[in-house]
């Protein structure tokens, strides 16, 4: 079988070791079929994120169970979803890699799924109902992040919430939001973002200027927003505004991992007295978000499903651009 590995930034190989061993009791070998790319793969590939060599990449796949099993829930040809986040072995005084949350993430503190077939334990996967596409399933992680930043936001029907940031994530939590009848502001310094937004049922959508704060108060009536969101992928964005449109003891929610880290300076949040949470490991809301995507809360008509086949990973990789504004639109896929 096929195996990909980076062996050092910017150095990606690929070799052929021996196919796993037939499923047995407590391992049941899965053929990968799908792997979402992320700026988070591009950015360990470019060296912009520490790893150890020689690491297989990949966060987030789907594929199915290559044989028979004695589990119920995992009989032949069960497609499944394979887990980003796994708990962290148990080192006893040893340091773990990501001991902020001891779990261990693949394709990045541990081995990912850029491999034609894979061992994973009955844990480490969950079977994906009929109605479910597997693009839906993998964007699925990032639907859960959007329902926890909801659950932390606290809202009430009709409250206007801020979102700053309109990539993928930003119009996934604009979605949900619309879903349980608050209103959106969706907030981005592109205009062609705002205006592919707009395209994803958005109504609500501002530029990031110096009439912002015009524009909020023209929609909700001369007051700040309830809550708001500041999605840490969309790179082009103060990290300020989401603190400056809030209301006095409002809740703003930090969505998202930026390789090489984020800096906010915290003084207005100080003075307006918000709560700030930061939201990235949201794998407790999976099946919520399974949910979500079934009662059709989300909506990714408009995004374009990009197919490249595994031989082009590196060049996928290596290429920054792919990650940039102007392809929000675009997901992805090997």
């Amino acid at each position: 079988m096929n195996v990909w590995k980076l062996t050092a930034a910017e150095t990606l190989t690929k070799s052929e070791v021996a196919t796993c061993a037939p499923s047995s009791d407590e391992r049941i070998r899965v053929r990968v079929t799908k792997v979402l790319v992320t700026d988070v793969d591009a950015a360990i590939y470019r060296g912009k994120l520490k790893v150890r060599y020689p690491l297989i990449p990949g966060r987030y796949a789907v594929g199915y169970c290559a044989d028979p099993s004695d589990n119920p829930l995992f009989p032949k040809g069960t497609r499944v979803l394979l887990h980003t986040y796994l708990r962290a072995p148990d080192t006893g005084t040893a340091k773990l890699d990501f001991s902020e949350d001891e779990y261990t993430v693949c394709g990045q503190t541990h081995d990912g799924f850029f491999s034609d077939f894979l061992m994973l334990s009955p844990d480490e996967m969950t079977p994906l109902p009929s109605f479910l596409s597997e693009e839906y399933a993998l964007i699925s992680h990032f639907v859960a992040l959007a329902r926890a930043a909801l659950d932390k936001l606290n809202i009430q029907r009709g409250q206007h919430i801020a979102v700053v940031g309109a990539n993928l994530i930003g119009v996934l939590v604009c979605q949900l939001l619309m879903y349980q009848q608050a209103a959106p502001i969706l907030i981005d310094s592109d205009p062609a973002a705002l205006e592919f937004a707009r395209g994803c049922g958005v109504y609500y959508t501002l530029p990031a200027d110096e009439n912002l704060l015009n524009g909020i108060g023209s929609i909700t009536g001369g007051r700040l927003t309830s809550g708001s969101v500041h999605v840490a992928t969309a790179l082009n964005n103060d990290s300020s505004i989401a603190f400056s449109v809030n209301a006095r003891g409002a809740n703003t929610v930090v969505c998202g991992y930026v390789p090489g880290g984020m800096k906010f300076d915290l003084d207005l949040a100080a003075r307006k007295q918000l709560s700030v949470h930061c939201l990235w490991n949201c794998a407790n809301y999976m099946e919520n978000a399974i949910n979500l995507i079934a009662n059709h809360a989300v909506d990714l008509h408009a995004f374009r499903m990009a197919y490249a086949p595994a031989e082009t990973l590196g060049e996928l990789l290596a290429d920054a651009g792919s990650f940039r504004t102007p392809d929000i639109h675009i997901i992805n896929l090997i």
